[in-house]
């Protein structure tokens, strides 16, 4: 669940932290780090088909190969972050201009990109070498470096955001540099561990291999359909926060706050889906496809149980549990997103078990048919979206409401998938 969510623990930092310095501070980072979300995604679907592969070759107990596959993750990993770094330092301000009407809001993003920009090179590293430890079913470490990372970034978002500890004043660009550095530091340590990680020699880890072009040609094509839906789904929810934008900064700042409370809320549902598409990838690799459907519905019933354990005190009593964490003297922002907070408990229901199955589909490897899957529901959900906030009184919870109404189409349609056999002739 955390390395899954690494993501989504700097973002809930960076908010929480911005939240007590102003809320137009927090109301940017609300569009910029939904921005940056997609940013992170791009590289972590890409690792998807790498540890897709390692699962199977684990599946096939054919482990010398897990090295190399790993390695042409990682180079492509390092070539992408490149261009993605190169996008956000030159060509974000033109994009942001297409979305972007409140001044404040525009330069406080690229304020936050300027620093956070640099640590895309060591994100999508650490996604290659999470999803490598996820792909062979050792996931301990990865829960001791990501609470690691959480601690680094919290510490230098207080020192950098508020200028303590002799460190300077530097705002919302303050948190870009701290999560940053926090990734750094994660990499790091990551990489400290597989030096002495005995297993890791089985892997053929400590042998650089020549760029395999024909393998990362494999990674790429089954990885790009997973890359396609995230841009899909979380460029979708870019565009949301683009429109929310146009209704004015208090309600952007509204939006922002119910999205920080989903990003902490969803952790265990990006945990069991990740988890389902390394199990999956390993039955069908031992040639047990008999098994996929029953472990599937297992995982989705265990994330919904988890998650509702979390959800239903936050959503139903928002005041007192939220105020010890952000907590001042005016609670008007947490009393006008509480209608939001009770729609949070249908939307997290449909995506703690939708966002299983549709990773557990990923896992067959039917990632093409994931996408145009994706690609409709998203295009209905962006339509709804803007009929609402544009032509009608709706508001934010009627908004909001089109996350429900998402999941239960991507779910729908994955079971008819599933429940086909189609999937059980894909090569990985």
């Amino acid at each position: 669940m955390l390395g899954s969510a690494v993501q989504n623990i700097i973002a809930l930092s960076d908010s929480v932290f911005l939240y007590h310095l102003s809320e137009e501070d927090f109301a940017a980072i609300g569009f910029v780090g939904v921005f940056y979300l997609i940013i992170a995604a791009i590289g972590f679907g890409f690792s998807k088909g790498g540890q897709i592969m390692i699962a199977r070759r684990v599946g096939e107990m054919n482990y010398s190969q897990v090295g190399r596959t790993f390695y042409a993750m990682l180079y492509f990993e390092l070539g992408l972050a490149v261009i993605m770094f190169l996008f956000m330092q030159y060509g974000c301000y033109y994009f942001f201009s297409l979305f972007v009407n409140s001044d404040i809001i525009f330069y406080k993003s690229l304020e936050y990109l300027e620093y956070r920009s640099w640590g895309v090179f060591f994100s999508y590293a650490g996604v290659a070498i999470i999803a490598l430890y996820t792909g062979v079913a050792r996931t301990r470490f990865i829960i001791i470096d990501t609470l690691i990372l959480a601690k680094v970034n919290i510490y230098l978002n207080y020192g950098l955001i508020y200028g303590k500890w002799g460190l300077p004043e530097m705002g919302i660009a303050g948190a870009g540099l701290a999560s940053s550095i926090a990734e750094v530091v994660a990499f790091v340590i990551f990489i400290i561990y597989i030096f002495f990680d005995r297993k890791a020699r089985n892997y053929r880890l400590f042998k650089l291999p020549e760029i395999d072009f024909e393998l990362i040609r494999q990674q790429f094509k089954l990885a790009m359909p997973i890359v396609a839906q995230a841009v899909v789904g979380l460029g979708s929810w870019f565009v949301f926060f683009g429109i929310v934008e146009n209704l004015g900064e208090r309600q952007l700042a509204i939006t922002n706050l119910v999205r920080m409370v989903y990003l902490c809320l969803s952790i265990p549902c990006w945990g069991f889906a990740s988890g389902i598409n390394t199990l999956v990838s390993n039955y069908i690799g031992a040639g047990r496809r008999e098994l996929v459907m029953p472990i599937t519905w297992k995982t989705a019933k265990l994330c919904w149980a988890i998650t509702m354990l979390l959800t239903l005190p936050i959503a139903l009593f928002p005041e007192e549990l939220l105020y010890p964490l952000l907590g001042s003297e005016d609670m008007s922002l947490i009393i006008d997103a509480k209608p939001i907070f009770y729609i949070l408990i249908g939307i997290l229901t449909m995506f703690s078990i939708g966002g299983v199955f549709f990773n557990a589909l990923a896992g067959t490897g039917a990632t093409y048919y994931g996408l145009k899957m994706q690609t409709i529901c998203a295009v209905f959900y962006l339509s709804y979206i803007y009929f609402i906030v544009e032509f009608t009184e709706g508001g934010l919870p009627w908004a909001w409401a089109s996350e429900i109404f998402y999941w239960v189409a991507m779910l729908s349609l994955t079971l008819i998938y599933m429940r086909s056999s189609r999937w059980h002739e894909l090569k990985v």
